[in-house]
């Protein structure tokens, strides 16, 4: 009996939510795949499944044991399938969400050169600030920026973002430059998509209420007021590099500034993953080692 027996007919089972959908799926009698858990269970010595007449649970053990059996079952896959795309050439089409201004300028380029290498490659590119359902929405990977809550989700660090609070020399000029987080309840602040700001206090990430007249769920909009001296903004570090070395933009509060966000790269937790997919996000990380704006002290 061979060490893995059994075992990919138990992960389908629980994949699959029953014997009969497992068989079905495997390609094989009821009969056969219960006879295969019940010879693993055996030679393991251990209960893997409650089974009742209504549904099946998993034990301890169980949990445990499909964890990583799965795991060592989407390894194999990846690596057929990375040898049939090796000898093939790797081919199809890739659905990406990107983060607007981040991804067209950082990202497409990137993805560009990866699609010069592979010419039988085809991409579609969708550049939008919204969270999309990858799984729902048919999406193969996307760029996301802050604080990740999707857990059915793989996530890899693209890189560091650093949020800059920023005025114009005009507006400064007209009112004088906070030195404290509770100064900011007597400025004109520049709302995006939140009415809050986040601020490192003590050492810990807090976030801070502000107000103003103009609320705008774009970067680069939040960058053309504060130009404009209409009031602060708080933007990361790739819409500022530039105003703040040309002295457009002035920054403040740097004391409380944020360091500790980051860009992820996020695709679907599958069993059956694309290598093109598992190259293009290796091939994105290492173009973005370092973070593209370097002229910005720490």
């Amino acid at each position: 009996m061979r060490a893995w027996d059994g075992m990919d007919a138990f992960v389908e089972v629980i994949r699959m939510g029953s014997f009969s959908a497992a068989a079905r799926s495997l390609g094989l009698s009821t009969a056969f795949v219960s006879r295969a858990v019940s010879g693993l269970e055996h030679r393991l010595g251990t209960q893997l499944l409650h089974r009742t007449t209504r549904k099946l649970g998993l034990t301890d053990a169980g949990r445990l044991y499909y964890e990583h059996a799965r795991q060592l079952l989407e390894g194999f896959d990846a690596a057929e399938q990375a040898i049939v795309e090796f000898q093939e050439g790797l081919r199809g089409n890739l659905r990406i969400s990107l983060a607007t201004t981040y991804g067209e300028r950082y990202v497409a380029p990137l993805v560009n050169q990866f699609l010069a290498r592979h010419p039988q490659i085809g991409v579609d590119m969708d550049f939008s600030n919204r969270n999309v359902n990858l799984i729902e929405e048919g999406y193969d990977l996307a760029v996301r920026t802050g604080l990740l809550e999707d857990s059915n989700l793989v996530a890899r660090r693209l890189g560091e973002r650093r949020l800059f609070v920023v005025g114009s020399p005009a507006y400064l000029n007209a009112s004088p430059a906070p030195v404290d987080l509770d100064a900011l309840d007597r400025h004109t602040c520049l709302l995006g998509s939140s009415s809050h700001w986040i601020f490192a206090e003590h050492g810990q990430p807090t976030q801070r209420p502000v107000r103003g007249r103009y609320r705008a769920a774009s970067g680069q909009a939040l960058l053309d007021a504060a130009l404009r001296g209409l009031g602060l903004a708080q933007l990361p570090d790739f819409y500022v590099e530039s105003p703040l070395l040309h002295g457009q933009l002035v920054s403040v509060l740097d004391a409380y500034r944020y360091e500790h966000g980051a860009v992820w790269l996020v695709y679907p937790r599958s069993r059956h993953l694309s290598p093109k997919v598992r190259q293009l996000a290796d091939f994105l990380i290492e173009g973005l080692q370092s973070p593209p704006w370097k002229g910005l002290d720490s």
